[in-house]
């Protein structure tokens, strides 16, 4: 039989599927993802983006890589959004290495990820924040730290006595210094995001990476949220692949129930568009990236509502089932939305805007 070509769907990778059923298993009991990790470092997804010096792939442009790099993490995060955060976190802290380590450190990074090691980037904390004192001695703790006392290694941000806050390489994998407790949600529930004291710890030279301020230093900073959003958007393709799976033939004959998928598909698409563009201008420095990179993500959350909502109406109350992936995918992304301030991120796009057109390529509005 002659199959119909727009009937043909690309086959996804042979790790995602391994990791649909593994993230149902992590969220039934939660712990850190240890299992679908090991799917991952088997694809070459943990190194493909290290730098070169460090064993990562080599890409033709700096484009090429941050569009490679967004299809990545839409598929973790289309697997399971707990791992896509912890993978998009582990990618942070490669892209700073490739930024500003030493020789040295690089050489130390390509030893660690062959042993196989997972690095995340924590920066949140409590007053008065991570301090660094005489010798390196660090004081404080990070808050929603992803991974704690299961990654092995962390870029932490501290604070000198006087100077800009830099980021300092830690040993993340100690129990005693992990306090998860606080840690009872809805979703995102494998990311493990406690509370990890470093106090006592202390920061030799080697493991000092880049100049202070560097961790702040823009356009990287703001624009760099792009990554996020690219996990995010992975869950609303969840959610609207979940959507079309779980709408019965008599649903699609009805004319009101094809209004609510093609709405979400609209809604996924749209946002896919500008995380691209958000992405593009990342990797090419492009004046007004931050912006970009800012409206991105209110558009990804308003297209994550928009579709979580057209869902829900959609399948009714078998939705809301435990088991039911249109319940894990949207749990986990109403806690993933929840990033810092984002009224105040697009209130900054919105005068940037009324400034000037920020989007350019030669149709600029004003």
């Amino acid at each position: 039989m002659t199959v119909a070509r727009q009937d043909l769907a690309p086959e996804p990778p042979d790790w995602m599927d391994a990791l649909v059923a593994l993230g149902v298993r992590y969220d039934a009991s939660p712990r850190f993802p240890t299992e679908s990790l090991d799917r991952l470092r088997a694809a070459g997804l943990m190194t493909r983006f290290a730098p070169e010096r460090s064993g990562g792939d080599a890409f033709d442009t700096p484009e090429a890589q941050a569009l490679a790099m967004m299809d990545a993490l839409r598929e973790v995060g289309r697997a399971d959004l707990s791992v896509g955060r912890i993978f998009e976190g582990h990618l942070n802290a490669l892209a700073l290495f490739d930024w500003y380590a030493t020789p040295a450190q690089l050489a130390w990074l390509a030893q660690a990820l062959t042993r196989g090691c997972v690095f995340g980037v924590w920066a949140t904390e409590p007053p008065p924040g991570v301090r660094l004192g005489d010798a390196g001695r660090l004081e404080g703790r990070k808050i929603f730290a992803t991974g704690a006392g299961s990654l092995d290694y962390a870029l932490i941000t501290a604070a000198p006595e006087r100077g800009e806050r830099r980021l300092c390489l830690v040993a993340a994998d100690d129990p005693s210094r992990t306090d998860l407790g606080a840690w009872r949600v809805r979703g995102m529930k494998a990311t493990v995001s406690g509370s990890y004291d470093v106090s006592g710890m202390i920061a030799e030279a080697w493991a000092l990476l880049g100049e202070p301020g560097d961790y702040d230093r823009e356009p990287r900073f703001t624009a760099g949220a792009w990554r996020f959003t690219a996990v995010q958007l992975g869950g609303v393709e969840a959610l609207v692949m979940a959507l079309r799976d779980g709408l019965s033939d008599a649903a699609r004959q009805d004319p009101l129930q094809r209004m609510k998928f093609i709405e979400a598909a609209t809604a996924a698409r749209t946002a896919h568009l500008w995380v691209r563009e958000a992405a593009r201008r990342f990797a090419e420095g492009a004046p007004g990236a931050e912006d970009v990179a800012r409206v991105t993500r209110g558009v990804v959350e308003r297209a994550a509502l928009d579709v979580m909502e057209r869902a829900a109406r959609a399948i009714g109350t078998r939705s809301a089932f435990d088991g039911e992936r249109i319940d894990k995918v949207s749990r986990d992304l109403s806690l993933y939305l929840r990033q810092a301030q984002p009224d105040q991120v697009r209130d900054q796009a919105a005068q940037a805007w009324l400034r000037s057109d920020i989007w350019g390529d030669g149709g600029a509005l004003w």
